[in-house]
């Protein structure tokens, strides 16, 4: 049976931006049931003992997370959460102190990927005011800015990022630059369980994108395994559209899927390093592990 680091499951295909780096998702706007999570919590439950709340969709527009972290802690998982952050005024009180939280990771380049963004300072002093507490509560924090140029990228004086940088170094009362100490690619320990990872922007992988050579190696159903809010199981976080459909969890059990033909296909064709989808051979990610 295989064993993952974390499942991803997405429990809403909805978000309220329009980021510029994501694209938006052709597929139906849902919202997972209480009632058809805990069934996928179950149908995991001997995969992993990590869940990250997302794929697409921006996670704290669920009405009912609340439940959904009280599902989890009763069945012994760990939860990460991926945010833009735009809402923790409003559903901070629905996650704050629930147990079975371990990571909130901010993707704090939201505010400059979506065009609406009005107002730097309040989105940050809301985002702060969140931190402040859950740390209290032993969670883990990671802010992203993840939209560094890569024909760029030893410059990391970028007007973009230095108003948010130097909010975060006031904040928590650094006494550096935060350009001075990290790496693309990497993070920076800005505070007792509070990090900093910048990095280049992302490109999701699009079937209308040049295709490679397919060699390489990824870690898709290996590490980690993804279900969109339909039930559809996908190898990874960034089939958003869910064009490695691999089955669906309402017909067929997730053990069954992740050990079927089209998902063993995959899995046994990375471990030769060949990209035996289309979509992974036209995925960039693959190549930061080499060939």
């Amino acid at each position: 049976m295989k064993r993952f680091k974390k499942v991803y499951i997405e429990i809403t295909s909805v978000c309220n931006l329009a980021c510029s780096f994501c694209p938006q998702t052709s597929r139906k706007a849902n919202f997972i049931r209480p009632d058809t999570f805990n069934d996928i919590l179950d149908q995991v439950k001997p995969h992993t003992n990590h869940i990250y709340l997302h794929v697409k969709g921006e996670p704290l527009l669920h009405p009912k997370i609340d439940e959904l972290l009280d599902a989890c802690h009763a069945k012994g998982f760990k939860v990460n959460i991926t945010t833009n952050g735009t809402l923790i005024h409003k559903a901070g009180h629905k996650i704050l102190g629930k147990p079975a939280l371990r990571q909130m990771n901010f993707s704090l380049h939201s505010f400059d990927g979506h065009e609406g963004s009005t107002n730097r300072e309040e989105y940050l002093a809301n985002i702060f005011s969140f931190v402040r507490e859950a740390v209290e509560h032993k969670v883990i924090i990671s802010f992203r800015l993840w939209n560094l140029d890569k024909d760029n990228a030893t410059n990391l004086e970028k007007s973009r990022n230095r108003e948010t940088l130097a909010m975060l170094e006031k904040e928590f009362n650094l006494d550096f630059k935060i350009e001075e100490k990290v790496v693309p690619g990497s993070g920076v320990k800005i505070a007792d369980r509070i990090y900093l990872n910048q990095d280049h922007e992302f490109q999701w992988p699009s079937l209308q994108a040049p295709e490679d050579d397919g060699k390489g190696f990824c870690h898709a159903l290996r590490s980690h395994a993804a279900i969109l809010v339909d039930g559809t199981v996908v190898p990874c976080c960034l089939d958003g559209e869910g064009v490695i459909n691999l089955g669906n969890i309402h017909s067929r059990s997730f053990s069954e899927i992740v050990e079927g033909e089209r998902a063993n296909n995959l899995f046994y064709g990375f471990s030769r390093r060949e990209a035996v989808e289309e979509l992974c051979r036209k995925c960039g990610y693959r190549q930061r592990f080499g060939a």
